[in-house]
């Protein structure tokens, strides 16, 4: 059985997986991170949607073996001491979500957008986050909650993703 060292959250961690084992299932059946839910288990959702070395990646369709000696981030690793990362106030504030399935890969995905386009339009946002569907919302609040989160971000860089 493979083994694999990866830091998760900030955390390192170091445990043998089954070569076929998905990263979403080692994310929540074997470290509690359960804030990455599992959609449709076909790339096709983007609810699973982690940042593995700062690139949105959706976990449902990685190995966890190809996240050895790489850091990952999931939607509970943003905060800081406490504080919502400003992606995660701005969906709070600007009601950008409804059921909230679809939010932590959608998060997940604006913080990569924003690292290749710190300050995108209304249509490079919705270009940006046309992998990840939301069965819920028009996406109205989802844009606003983006721009919202860019302006946050611009203001204060040391902010973009933690750890």
């Amino acid at each position: 059985m493979p083994r694999i060292r990866v830091e998760v959250d900030g955390v390192p961690y170091d445990d043998d997986v089954e070569p076929r084992l998905l990263l979403v299932h080692y994310l929540r059946d074997r470290l509690g991170k359960v804030g990455t839910p599992v959609g449709c288990d076909t790339t096709n959702c983007g609810a699973c949607t982690v940042l593995m070395e700062g690139l949105s990646v959706k976990s449902c369709s990685v190995p966890a073996v190809q996240a050895d000696e790489r850091q990952v981030t999931t939607v509970e690793g943003l905060g800081m001491n406490g504080t919502p990362h400003p992606m995660q106030q701005a969906f709070h504030e600007a009601h950008a979500l409804q059921c909230g399935y679809c939010t932590p890969g959608m998060i997940m995905a604006a913080i990569d957008l924003l690292r290749e386009n710190p300050d995108p339009s209304d249509e490079e946002i919705r270009e940006g986050l046309e992998g990840n569907l939301c069965r819920c919302t028009g996406y109205q609040n989802i844009v606003r909650a983006v721009r919202a989160a860019a302006d946050e971000m611009r203001r204060q860089p040391e902010r973009e993703v933690a750890p």
